[in-house]
């Protein structure tokens, strides 16, 4: 079975070639073109996830395409530790501690630590767009990409001044590992990774001397010191990954709910009057239109699924999207539903060990900025046709546009509270 993430009906909708993928066979199948076994039904991606001694991450931010001399040269000279998405034991449940210890990764913390800086940011975009009325909008760059990264930098202590640098960054790490660039585009990706890794070098090192009130400070402040802890290095490397991880997901997941909120006028209104329903419409959001539709994984051992042995040593893609439409998994998996009650078995925030530990956040920001849009802008809508049009990429699905044409704001006085 072939999968080309990279061009043609993959680009605009997925789910037919998901659809096919999961009817084939036991659902495991071996592309050759892309040298990877597609791991596809629910259970099968669950139990990957899951088992970190068959299924390991040394690879998982490896490129899936021979990376040209030039751009090699440079990213060889990134020395970050893997810690979080690429590492296994002993490593990571040390630096899952850490992150678990020092990071608010529930909602009742979520909201303690992190909710004002959430609504603040909101609220500045909003009445960013409401300002525009009359205008053409590209909903991904005026909000969608801007908001989580200033809740990110907040939370850091970085300046709003690098944004724009830092999203050039991030999203060259996508396009370098999980595209398929050319060599000459590998080369210029690989240079701003180089800049990015010695950028987030820097933020640490001039928190060595404490008494910040960041993040970055108290990831330094829970090592005490102690190598043992974690170095110095594995907290540069923790930015570095969270800067990348922790802005493009949530960005990923506000543009699949406005996609769908936007194209059915009356839901998206609805928003305004009861918010109450926008939780269970990002759930059923994630399953249905996940940010992150593929992840890799290697095999550190064969291992057998629905019939089909994968030998030791392979790269498997685990396509998270095809798992959340499985039809043994999920009634009318096809059918958009907020009101399912099989929404929360969804893996777009992974599972097992390796369980994002920002899907609060996410939640936190992509519920706050939908309703409180929604209330100042209830005539927000598509400035034309599909919306569905998305990046080549084998893992991030995120869209290159959301153009809309701004409205007239509601008066804050008439708006229901968000």
């Amino acid at each position: 079975m072939r999968l080309n993430p990279f061009a043609g009906a993959y680009l605009t909708d997925p789910a037919g070639v998901w659809a096919r993928l999961l009817d084939d066979g036991g659902g495991v199948h071996h592309d050759e073109e892309l040298g990877l076994w597609l791991i596809t039904r629910h259970a099968d991606v669950r139990r990957a996830l899951a088992d970190a001694r068959s299924f390991g991450n040394a690879l998982t931010l490896a490129p899936v395409y021979d990376v040209c001399p030039e751009a090699l040269a440079l990213v060889v000279q990134i020395d970050a530790p893997p810690t979080t998405a690429a590492a296994d034991p002993p490593v990571h449940p040390r630096t899952r501690r850490a992150l678990r210890v020092t990071f608010a990764n529930t909602p009742e913390r979520v909201e303690q630590r992190y909710g004002r800086i959430v609504r603040r940011r909101v609220d500045e975009l909003v009445s960013r767009l409401a300002a525009r009325a009359g205008d053409e909008v590209d909903l991904v760059t005026e909000f969608t990409a801007e908001l989580p990264l200033l809740v990110l930098l907040d939370i850091l202590g970085v300046p709003a001044r690098d944004v724009p640098r830092i999203r050039a960054w991030a999203d060259g790490q996508i396009a370098l590992i999980w595209g398929r660039p050319d060599p000459a585009e590998q080369v210029r990706l690989a240079g701003g990774l180089l800049e990015f890794w010695r950028y987030c070098q820097d933020l640490v090192r001039r928190r060595l001397d404490g008494g910040g009130d960041d993040y970055v400070s108290e990831l330094l402040a829970y090592r005490h010191g102690d190598d043992e802890v974690l170095t110095t290095a594995e907290v540069s490397s923790i930015v570095f990954n969270l800067l990348v991880a922790g802005h493009e997901t949530t960005a990923g997941l506000l543009a699949h709910a406005l996609e769908r909120a936007l194209s059915e006028p009356d839901r998206w209104r609805s928003f305004a009057e009861h918010p109450e329903r926008v939780p269970a419409f990002l759930t059923e959001t994630l399953r249905f239109a996940p940010a992150i539709d593929g992840w890799l994984r290697v095999t550190n051992r064969p291992v057998t699924l629905g019939g089909v042995t994968i030998p030791a040593g392979a790269r498997c893609l685990l396509l998270i999207g095809a798992a959340n439409r499985d039809p043994a998994a999920f009634r009318h998996p096809d059918r958009f539903d907020p009101d399912r009650p099989d929404a929360h078995d969804h893996l777009s925030f992974g599972h097992g060990p390796h369980f994002c530990i920002g899907a609060a956040l996410a939640r936190l920001e992509a519920g706050t900025a939908l309703a409180r849009l929604a209330a100042a802008l209830p005539d927000l809508r598509p400035a034309r046709g599909d919306l569905r049009v998305f990046r080549p990429n084998l893992a991030f699905r995120a869209h290159r546009s959301l153009p809309v044409t701004v409205a007239a704001a509601v008066p804050s006085g008439h708006r229901p509270a968000a």
